[in-house]
C-alpha cells in the first residue's frame, strides 16, 4: 500500500480565525437577505390590507335586506345591493393596481361586482361581521382578497338601518351576504422592493467594511505574536535564558512557558555536555601525555646511542599501557553515546538476561585469573521462562560494565559474583554483582553514577563512565539500580587456602519487569 509522503500543508493561524469569522458572516448574510423579504412583505401587506378592510365594510353598508312579507309566506327574504353614483368608477380608477369588487346575496345569487372573484373554500370561512384575508388568483393576475360574511342579525327593515318583524330569522335561515374586494399587487411589490433595497443596499457597503475591520482586528491582535517571534529571532544562539511570559499575551503564556521549560532543559544539557567534553578531554589529556613522555624518552635514548634494552622495554610496556587506557576511554565514551541513543534503546526484543550475564562472566575469566579473584555466575538451571524486554547490546555493554567495574575495585584474592534471579510470582527479573571491594560509602553511593566520578582513596585507574553507562541504559528499560554492602568481611579467599584482606563489598542490584515467553 503506498504511503503518502507528501509535506503537510502549513496553516497560517491568521487565515484559519478569519475564515471562521467571515464564513458565518458569509453564510447569514443571505439569510438576512430572506428574512429582510419575509418581514417587508408582512409590512408592506398591513396598510393596504387595511385599506382593503375598509373598502368591504364601506360595501357592506350597501347592502338591504328585503324581509319575507309575513311569517310563512312563499316570499323569502332578499338581498339587494346599491352601489352609489361614481363609486365604481372610484373603485376602478386606481392607476397602480386593479381593483376587483363582488357582492353575493343571501343564497349566494350574484349581486353586483366582478364575477371572476373566487369565492373561499368552507375551511375559509369566518364567523359573520368578521373582515378575513386571502392569497387568490383573477384573471391571471395575483390579488390580495378582503372579504367578509354579512352579519345580518342587526338588519331588520327593509333598509340598512331600517325593521320588518321576523325579518331577522327569515334572512339568518336563507344565509349571508358575501363582500369581497380584490386588489393586485403592484404596490405592496413596489413597497417591499423600497424595503430590500433600504436595507440590503447598506448591507452592501457595511459587509465589506465589516471584513476590512475584522481583518484589521485580527492583525492588531496578532501583532504581539510577531513581536514574540522577532525577540526570539533576534537572540544570540547562546542564549538560553527564559521568555519574559509578561510581554507575551495572556492566551500565549502556556506556550511561552512550554519553551522555558524547553531552553531551561536545553540549558542543562549542553552544560552537562560541555562538562562531559572536559572530563573526556581530561581523562584522554592523561594517557596521551604518558605515551608522548615514554616516546620521548625512547627516542632520547636512542639518540644517545647509550640505549638499555631494558629501559626501552619498560617505555615500550608504559606505551602499551597508556594506549590502552586511552582505547579504554574511548571506548567507553563510544558506550556512553550508544547508551544515550534513543533510537537504539527504542529497538527491543525479549532477552534472556541470564544467558548475557553468563557471557560477560566467561569473557572476563582470564581477567580474574590475572588478578587471582574468584569469578562466579548464580543463575537459573536451563533456559529461564522469564525474559527482558530489552536491547540486547545495551543489556550486555550494562552487564560488562557491572563486571569490569567489581574487577577493578576488588584487590586480588577477593571475590566477584554475579547472580541472575527469577521472582517467584513472575513480575521481576533480578542482576546483582557483587564484590568483597573497599565498598562506597553511603554519601558516595548517588555520586559514583556521575560520569568521571571516581570514590577517592581506592587509587584505581579507571574511566569514571562505567557506573554513569550502567544507569543510562538501566533508565532506558524502566529499571533501577540499588547499592548496598555485600557484608562481605572476613570471608575467605579464593580456592588457594590464602585470606584476603576483604572490605565490606559492594553490590549492585537491579530489577527488571520480567516478560514471560511460553
Amino acid at each position: 500500500m503506498p504511503v503518502n509522503t507528501a509535506p503537510r500543508e502549513q496553516r497560517s493561524l491568521f487565515g484559519e480565525i478569519l475564515d471562521w469569522m467571515l464564513a458565518p458572516l458569509l453564510l447569514l448574510w443571505p439569510m438576512s437577505v430572506i428574512l429582510t423579504w419575509l418581514v417587508a412583505q408582512g409590512i408592506a401587506n398591513k396598510p393596504f390590507d387595511r385599506e382593503l378592510g375598509e373598502m368591504v365594510r364601506v360595501l357592506s353598508k350597501q347592502v338591504v335586506i328585503q324581509p319575507a312579507k309575513a311569517s310563512g309566506s312563499p316570499i323569502e327574504a332578499v338581498a339587494t345591493f346599491s352601489l352609489p353614483s361614481g363609486a365604481s368608477e372610484i373603485l376602478h380608477t386606481d392607476e397602480a393596481d386593479t381593483i376587483y369588487y363582488q357582492v353575493l346575496g343571501l343564497r349566494g345569487e350574484f349581486l353586483s361586482g366582478d364575477r371572476a372573484v373566487p369565492v373561499p373554500a368552507d375551511e375559509d370561512r369566518g364567523p359573520p361581521g368578521e373582515v378575513k384575508f386571502r392569497d387568490d388568483v383573477v384573471n391571471n393576475d395575483n390579488v390580495r382578497v378582503a372579504y367578509l360574511w354579512l352579519d345580518t342579525s342587526n338588519r331588520n327593515g327593509a333598509t340598512a338601518n331600517g325593521s320588518a318583524n321576523g325579518s331577522g330569522s327569515a334572512a339568518g335561515s336563507a344565509g349571508a351576504p358575501l363582500l369581497q374586494v380584490a386588489e393586485t399587487l403592484g404596490k405592496r411589490s413596489r413597497l417591499v422592493s423600497e424595503i430590500i433595497k433600504g436595507v440590503i443596499i447598506p448591507q452592501f457597503v457595511i459587509l465589506p467594511l465589516a471584513v476590512l475591520l475584522v481583518w484589521l482586528a485580527l492583525a492588531r491582535g496578532i501583532a504581539p505574536l510577531n513581536e514574540l517571534q522577532q525577540r526570539i529571532r533576534g537572540r544570540d544562539s547562546s542564549d538560553l535564558s527564559p521568555i519574559d511570559e509578561r510581554e507575551a499575551p495572556e492566551e500565549v503564556s502556556p506556550l511561552v512557558r512550554a519553551i522555558n521549560d524547553l531552553l531551561g532543559r536545553l540549558d542543562q544539557s549542553m552544560k552537562s555536555q560541555k562538562h562531559f567534553l572536559a572530563d573526556a578531554a581530561h581523562q584522554l589529556k592523561t594517557p596521551l601525555a604518558g605515551l608522548r613522555t615514554q616516546a620521548e624518552l625512547a627516542e632520547r635514548e636512542i639518540d644517545s646511542g647509550t640505549s638499555d634494552p631494558q629501559a626501552m622495554k619498560r617505555s615500550l610496556q608504559q606505551i602499551s599501557l597508556a594506549s590502552q587506557r586511552a582505547a579504554h576511554v574511548v571506548n567507553q565514551l563510544l558506550a556512553m553515546a550508544r547508551a544515550e541513543d534513543q533510537q537504539q534503546a527504542t529497538q527491543k526484543q525479549a532477552v534472556n538476561l541470564s544467558r548475557l550475564a553468563l557471557e560477560a562472566v566467561q569473557d572476563f575469566v582470564p581477567r580474574a585469573l590475572d588478578k587471582r579473584i574468584d569469578l562466579g555466575f548464580e543463575g537459573p538451571e536451563g533456559i529461564a521462562p522469564l525474559r527482558v524486554n530489552g536491547n540486547p547490546t545495551l543489556l550486555r555493554e550494562l552487564i560488562r560494565n557491572l563486571v569490569d567495574n567489581a574487577l577493578l575495585y576488588t584487590p586480588a584474592g577477593g571475590t566477584v559474583t554475579v547472580r541472575v534471579m527469577d521472582d517467584p510470582f513472575g513480575q521481576v527479573v533480578v542482576l546483582q554483582v557483587e564484590d568483597s571491594g573497599p565498598g562506597i560509602a553511603q554519601a558516595e553511593r548517588e555520586q559514583v553514577f556521575l560520569p568521571f566520578y571516581r570514590v577517592l582513596g581506592t587509587n584505581v585507574d579507571g574511566s569514571g563512565l562505567g557506573l554513569a553507562i550502567v544507569r543510562e541504559i538501566a533508565q532506558q528499560h524502566g529499571a533501577e539500580v540499588a547499592v548496598e554492602e555485600a557484608g562481605l568481611r572476613n570471608k575467605g579467599g579464593p580456592s588457594d587456602g590464602r585470606q584476603a584482606d576483604f572490605g565490606p563489598g559492594a553490590r549492585f542490584t537491579l530489577r527488571f519487569t520480567a516478560t514471560l515467553i511460553a
